[in-house]
């Protein structure tokens, strides 16, 4: 009667992982100075975090 999504996982191709991947990798960037690098990371982290919160409030509500 009622069929229920998997959970949300970390791991896998989701948006959350390659979020959390840019995230580091916009860290590493700014460690060693590369600005312009860790601010394009830090804005691909941010979008994919969004959609990540989006599609799982929207999967909670389905």
């Amino acid at each position: 009667m009622f069929e229920f999504a998997p959970p949300l996982q970390l791991a896998g191709d989701g948006f959350l992982y390659w979020a959390i991947v840019f995230f580091v990798l916009a860290i590493i960037a700014a460690a060693v100075g590369a600005r312009g690098v860790a601010g394009i990371s830090m804005e691909i982290a941010r979008i994919f975090v969004l959609v990540f919160i989006v599609l799982a409030i929207v999967a909670l509500l389905l």
